[in-house]
């Protein structure tokens, strides 16, 4: 029998999916690392604890085969981080990652001062931007600044450590707010704000790049022959898409774990005047259009710590049953999730989160309800962003931890007046990272994923509720305007 390896490191945890070559899966094992706030509004991890967390995933799921039997592994990992490194591959500084908003001034000063940087990078202005972040580390004279030799993603670390190589995926690239999504090179003008030279950053290539020759200690550890090829695949965001099997036209895939997003690919960048959206280079003709909310699954859990006390304790399982009590709309009570502040569509670090229409008749789980309710408009509004330039949602492909909520893939089905077709794997960002290993290793095609994606049962929205929610939406979609204000007063 033979494998391929999709590695998806996250924001929470490196996951590692031992997959057969029809997408069955073989093994898997996911191994947890900390996020960290040494300041209000900082979010970092250690490069140590990630890789040491990714080298034990791989060893777990490869005891169970002969090192022989490894085709090959596909890389996938979270977008935005930054860290310095110097020439030895030795990390400077934590990986500070997406969720981090120290530069939110920067970002705005970005924004108002060159705007024409969206226009060529596909990125929002935005605190998650490590263009905002070297800016930041600029302006205050932060000291790994100024002596790392390079400045990477959480990627490009582990393959200097564990390769040599100075090389980092188009995606990836794209993410960082410092590449030209149009030539597919580092854009001279991000890199004068961020006050680097290019030589700082490593070389973009395709997601199909395969290479070899990794540190013996390392395979040791892992389990596996030096020899076996990594592909270095992409960002979370595309491989989910292609594990999902949304890759064509009409086709949105939307993924909420901890946050969530909703993403489309085209074949050509697709830039929004409003910068509502992001659009990302995967290969050289395939980009990938979207949008990402910081408050997927994470308000679950906020609202999960909060009801539980007392001797109390709710279940994930114990607030779907809650929530199903309700009928949709939640009797007109509203939620805007913006608990960490918001990227799509508004991006802005300053929004809050609030329930909008309580009145004494709402209890627990008619808050649950719209909590949940509020996470897919969040989604939804991001959609509208998206028809705005021309993309239409015929069938949407739902995958993350949300997906296995029966009553949440109703309330998007519902939402958007559209079938959701469900995977029958969670790991559509690992199986997307397999992939793109098997195209690179054994000529397989991009669109042939599909035949090997195990499907759920199809939810079929309800035309009822969709009237409610159409309703309810023309509301909520008008009250960030009206409070945006007020959210900046209570910063």
């Amino acid at each position: 029998m033979k494998y391929v390896l999709g590695l998806d490191i996250g924001t929470t945890s490196s996951k590692a999916i031992l997959f057969q070559r029809d997408g069955t899966v073989a093994a898997e094992n996911e191994q947890p690392y900390p996020i960290l706030h040494p300041n209000n509004g900082w979010a970092e991890q250690s490069p140590t604890q990630i890789e040491d967390s990714t080298i034990e995933a791989v060893r777990q799921v490869t005891q169970s085969i002969n090192r022989t039997e490894l085709i090959g592994i596909g890389l996938s990992t979270a977008m935005h981080s930054l860290i310095c490194i110097n020439k030895n591959g030795q990390a400077l500084s934590n990986a500070i990652i997406w969720a981090d908003s120290r530069s939110s001034d920067e970002s705005s000063i970005l924004n108002r001062k060159h705007p024409n940087i969206y226009l060529s990078t596909g990125t929002p202005l935005h605190p998650m931007s490590p263009l905002a972040k070297l800016v930041w580390m600029k302006n205050n004279d932060v000291k790994p600044y100024h002596e790392a030799d390079y400045f990477v993603s959480v990627k490009e670390y582990l393959l200097y450590r564990w390769f040599g190589e100075k090389i980092v995926d188009y995606s990836m690239a794209a993410a960082t707010g410092l590449f030209n999504i149009h030539d597919l090179k580092w854009d001279q003008q991000a890199l004068v704000q961020a006050g680097i030279e290019e030589q700082r950053l490593f070389e973009p290539v395709s997601p199909f790049t395969k290479i070899t020759k990794m540190n013996p200690n390392i395979a040791d550890k892992m389990g596996i022959s030096n020899h076996t090829p990594l592909v270095i695949g992409g960002s979370d965001g595309p491989l989910a898409n292609l594990g999902i099997g949304a890759i064509n036209p009409g086709e949105t895939a939307i993924t909420i774990g901890t946050s969530g997003a909703i993403r489309q690919f085209s074949d050509q960048p697709l830039l929004d005047e409003k910068q509502e959206v992001f659009s990302y280079s995967f290969t050289d003709n395939l980009w990938i259009t979207g949008g990402p909310t910081n408050n997927g699954g994470i308000v679950m859990k906020w609202v999960q710590d909060l009801l539980s006390g007392d001797g109390k304790q709710y279940s994930v399982d114990d607030l779907n049953q809650l929530a199903g009590k309700v009928s949709p709309g939640a009797e007109q009570l509203l939620f805007l999730p913006y608990l960490n502040g918001e990227r799509a569509p508004f991006w802005d670090a300053n929004a809050k989160g609030s329930y909008i229409g309580l009145q004494p008749r709402h209890q627990k789980e008619h808050l649950i309800r719209a909590s949940m309710e509020g996470v897919i408009f969040s989604i939804y509004h991001i959609g509208h962003a998206l028809e705005r330039l021309g993309n239409q949602h015929d069938v949407i492909y739902a995958s993350g931890g949300f997906a296995r909520s029966s009553l949440w893939l109703q309330i998007l089905a519902d939402t958007f007046g559209k079938p959701v077709k469900i995977p029958a794997s969670h790991q559509s960002s690992a199986w997307g990272a397999a992939w793109v290993g098997l195209m690179a290793i054994e000529g397989y095609k991009l669109e042939d994923i599909k035949q090997s994606i195990p499907m759920k049962q199809e939810i079929e929205p309800n035309v009822n509720h969709h009237e409610v929610y159409q309703k309810q939406f023309t509301i909520y979609k008008e009250l960030y305007d009206k409070l945006k204000d007020t959210f900046n007063q209570l910063n």
